[in-house]
């Protein structure tokens, strides 16, 4: 019997940052709990935080979480396409979870065609197993000069024939010529496929709006689905919006305050692998960018880096490296990730010019390692332990590290379900820098106060806030916090849907 392919619908935003992938999550775990089988879709995602499903497959974060609240397993169908910038004019492009190569602009708009057909063809692949697919679109769905190229907003929506939910962000500003400028930059037929606005990140009382509301539908002739207000207290793995969630350059800990710096390089990647660590009670966290005396943090971490030799130059050339000098030169504790990891190694080697020109960089020598840039790109879930903890995390990189000395950090028991014998990392002979290629370490809550307690802040017992029934807790609080405030009668209605 052939049956008909899912129904999909679309949220597309008025710019970036506007909340098309908290809307997105909302609505996989909505939908989710009225019995349906969902799954996310976004045909092209930008973005250097990227996960790693359980084939060993490459993706975008933002589909991961989405996934994980809908409750089903993440597959490179939900995010066929990934670029990773690795400068200010190219990006690395992941095809299907695997790696194609680096593109500049041009190079890449040269292979839209192939670009699109893939991703049509896994939204196609997903349409057969779902029972509804919630598309997210990419920064605005108005940029004239982009619609020639676009592969991820209307071109898909109309692909998919799918209703377009249109989000806009009034904590900024100017949310009504978001809404009319949106709908003004958009041919006819375009403005049809939208059915409504939903207004994101309101405070104040919701009365006071009414006006506002009656404005923008009498303008526009669309429906206002929904007035979210801010949604401080939930935790959801932010995509890109480091600076939002997690402020810059905060002022400096009091003396006997616990705190933790981590270096905001230009190229971070996998900021989330710190979220958990904000939620720690008492403890400060920060990133940072300018350079500031380090003495009195207990902790500094380098974060993965989707280009480690340009962040290295950076750290060098912005005295960021005489300070983390005078740092470990005090005793003090320094961890690096991925990139990070590179990073604290002799010598960093890129024959193949794989993040740029080919040639060597010196890294800070903080550990005896030294790392060869190669391919093929390295990906795999993995499990791990760590002085008697057991955890589980995830690896990309494209390097092969060497240890000269030192001991490994962690024993490996299996990467993405395949048993083994292994070891990752390195710590310093003194046990106070340690690096590894393994990303999501403080999502396991063992792992998190072994950490903290090496670092000296004892009594850690906030189990609660990370690992997966943390998250799920939070996609259940999103939902709820969502269905309080949209219509979501109108919204299955648009899609065509009776669960």
């Amino acid at each position: 019997m052939i049956t008909s392919p899912a129904p999909c619908l679309a949220v597309f935003g008025t710019a970036s940052e506007v909340g098309k992938s908290i809307t997105a999550t909302a609505m996989c775990r909505i939908f989710a709990n009225l019995g349906m089988r969902v799954a996310p879709f976004k045909a092209q995602n930008m973005s250097n935080n990227s996960g790693v499903t359980p084939e060993g497959g490459e993706m975008g974060r933002a589909q991961i979480v989405q996934a994980e609240a809908a409750g089903v397993s993440p597959h490179v169908d939900m995010n066929p396409i990934l670029l990773k910038p690795s400068s200010d004019m190219g990006s690395q492009v992941v095809v299907l979870g695997e790696v194609l190569g680096n593109r500049n602009a041009r190079a890449y708009y040269e292979d839209r065609g192939f670009l699109f057909k893939t991703a049509c063809q896994a939204l196609d692949r997903l349409r057969r197993s779902y029972d509804l697919i919630i598309m997210e679109g990419a920064g605005s769905c108005a940029e004239v000069n982009l619609a020639a190229h676009d592969i991820v907003n209307f071109r898909m929506a109309e692909y998919a024939k799918a209703p377009v939910i249109l989000v806009a962000d009034i904590h900024r500003g100017g949310v009504f010529a978001q809404c009319v400028g949106t709908l003004e930059c958009l041919p006819a037929e375009r403005q049809d496929r939208i059915v409504g606005f939903l207004i994101n990140r309101f405070r104040g009382d919701p009365n006071l709006f009414k006006d506002g509301i009656h404005w923008i539908e009498a303008k526009t002739g669309k429906h206002v689905l929904g007035l979210v207000p801010w949604h401080m207290d939930i935790r959801i793995e932010a995509e890109d919006s480091v600076v939002i969630e997690n402020p810059i350059d905060s002022p400096m800990p009091k003396a006997d305050e616990p705190a933790v710096a981590i270096v905001r390089l230009p190229h971070i990647s996998n900021f989330n692998d710190f979220d958990p660590l904000f939620r720690v009670k008492d403890l400060k966290v920060s990133f940072l960018e300018k350079v500031r005396d380090l003495s009195c943090y207990r902790a500094v971490i380098l974060p993965g880096s989707k280009n480690s030799r340009s962040d290295l130059r950076w750290l060098v050339d912005s005295g960021w490296a005489e300070a983390l000098i005078s740092y470990r030169e005090n005793r003090g504790r320094l961890v690096g990730i991925c990139g990070g990891y590179q990073i604290l190694g002799h010598q960093i080697n890129d024959p193949e010019g794989l993040e740029g020109k080919p040639g060597s960089s010196t890294g800070l020598a903080f550990l005896p390692v030294e790392t060869t840039l190669v391919t093929p790109k390295t990906t795999t879930r993995t499990k791990f332990s760590w002085d008697g903890a057991e955890g589980e995390g995830y690896e990309i990189h494209m390097g092969k590290t060497t240890r000269m000395g030192g001991h490994p950090l962690f024993e490996i028991h299996s990467r993405n379900g395949m048993p083994c014998r292994d070891s990752d990392g390195c710590v310093s002979s003194d046990g106070h820098v340690f690096g590894t290629y393994v990303h999501g370490l403080f999502d396991n809550p063992l792992i998190l106060r072994q950490w903290l307690s090496k670092i000296g802040f004892e009594g850690y017992d906030g189990e609660e806030q990370c690992g997966l029934g943390f998250r799920d807790q939070q996609y259940d609080l999103l939902a709820q916090h969502f269905l309080r405030h949209i219509e979501l009668e109108s919204i299955i209605k648009a899609i065509g849907i009776n669960p």
